[in-house]
């Protein structure tokens, strides 16, 4: 097996085929770093290591490190190649999409944006731009086409709420929605557990009703009554979780 520049150890393996080897490749070295074996300041395998070590592509190897920097695990000295950082047991937050499989896997996360999503929507009411309200009200527009035509509607859900986000003029809003992503919207496993398609509708339907009072407030430059709108339309969608997860049974 090859070994890392300068002799530092590595139980790094060759990968079988997998639907991702970015994200498997990323897991391994990080797994490597996280166990001590590859311990902060130490230098990462070379990239013709790390390929014939796991298996990989150039371009896996160099995207795994990218996304290894990103997480504050790596970092790379021009010239000298990739280092685990000096303060890699300090993990930043992150929400593993395959941890989401279940509507109960994705309470938790909603009981966070309630937290943050709520206050979001009394300052998207304060600070919003006439483009801004533009922007929340065509997302729903949008959304309301999409389950016209039978669609599950996550994206432009999701842009809805992105649209409230932006117009809070806070850039934190928005990054920290796109970084908690589109899989906290688990309309798939709710198309599973609601099999009738006239009660599919009439669930979209309720949350399209609670999105078009969000935005009536906010376009009303209602504060107030944006942030209890918003805290309803969480709490109900919480409370339909739990109760769809019951149904649902274990993944």
């Amino acid at each position: 097996m090859p070994k890392p520049g300068n002799g530092a150890p590595t139980l790094l393996r060759r990968l079988r085929p997998a639907r991702n080897l970015t994200d498997r490749a990323a897991a391994d070295i990080a797994a490597e770093i996280r166990g001590g074996r590859l311990p902060p300041g130490a230098r990462l395998p070379t990239e013709q290591e790390m390929m014939a070590t796991l298996g990989v592509s150039r371009t896996v190897v160099r995207e795994a490190v990218s996304a290894l920097r990103a997480e504050g695990l790596v970092v790379t000295r021009q010239g000298s190649g990739a280092f685990v950082a000096a303060d890699a047991t300090r993990v930043p937050f992150r929400i593993d999409p395959e941890a989401m499989g279940t509507i109960a896997d994705a309470l938790n996360v909603m009981e966070l944006r309630l937290a943050i999503e709520v206050e979001a929507a009394a300052l998207a009411a304060e600070r919003a731009t006439p483009a801004q309200v533009g922007a929340v009200m065509g997302a729903h527009a949008a959304m309301a086409a999409a389950i016209a035509r039978e669609d599950t509607a996550v994206n432009e859900d999701f842009l809805f709420h992105r649209a409230i986000a932006s117009a809070t003029a806070n850039a934190q809003f928005p990054q920290f929605l796109e970084f908690l992503g589109r899989h906290v919207i688990p309309r798939q496993r709710v198309r599973a557990a609601i099999a009738n398609p006239k009660e599919q509708r009439e669930y979209l339907a309720r949350i399209q009703r609670e999105h078009l009072r969000i935005g009536q407030a906010i376009k009303g430059r209602d504060p107030a009554d944006a942030r209890k709108a918003m805290r309803a339309h969480l709490l109900n969608s919480i409370t339909r979780y739990r109760r769809l997860a019951e149904r649902d049974g274990p993944a």
